[in-house]
Order: C-alpha cells, then structure tokens, then sequence
C-alpha cells in the first residue's frame, strides 16, 4: 500500500539519513514531499523549503531536532497524518503528546529500518 510521506529535513546530501530514507521510500514506491532548508532534488523529488498543503497524508518522518520542531508544529498537526515518526534524536515529548490529543500514532523507531525491515 502507498503512503504517502512527509520528510521534514531533507537534505541533498546523499550521507544525510533524510536523503537516504527518501531515496529508500521512492525504492518502496511511496509518494514524498520533502521540505528542507535550501532547495534541491533527491532522485525525482523536488526539496521544498515552504510548508505545502498536503492531501491524505500518512506519514511525517522528522529529522530536525526537537529544537528546530517548534517551528512546525502547528503545520505538522494541521496535517493530521495518521502517523509521525520521531527519528533517533528528534524524540519531542511535547510534540508527542500534542500530536496524541489529536488522534495521531506517533513511533520511536528509525525510518530506514522500518523500511528494510518491513515495520513501514
């Protein structure tokens, strides 16, 4: 099943874990938006730095740390995706527990080995 995904801190560079697990969801065959500081591509996805309105949301993988969230947290629970996954050292409790009032899962775990293990 496609899910489409939300990559908040996607990088160009190709040693960053945010372009690794775009190019990895792309693999899967999931729809992804991107929004990073500066512009760029991965693979066939364009890297956006404003915050689009995104239809059918399923996931939002977070790889800013907790710091760098507040910024978006409004816009990550005007989302309403059905699941955000914290990263390891994007762990927010207050983002957590904002997000679970609104009915959204929220995961502690690592996107690409999610992907490689089939926990996706």
């Amino acid at each position: 099943m496609e899910k489409t995904t939300l990559v908040i801190g996607a990088s160009t560079k190709p040693e960053r874990y945010s372009n690794m697990v775009v190019k990895l969801l792309r693999l899967h065959g999931h729809p992804v938006i991107a929004i990073g500081l500066r512009k760029g591509t991965i693979g066939d996805v364009k890297i956006v730095t404003d915050k689009p309105q995104i239809e059918n949301l399923h996931t939002i993988t977070l790889y800013l740390n907790p710091k760098r969230q507040k910024e978006y947290y409004e816009y990550i629970l005007s989302l309403s995706p059905q699941r955000i996954i914290f990263n390891p050292g994007t762990e927010n409790r207050e983002l957590m527990q904002m997000a679970r009032k609104k009915g959204i899962e929220t995961v502690e775990n690592c996107t690409l080995v999610m992907l490689n293990s089939g926990l996706f």
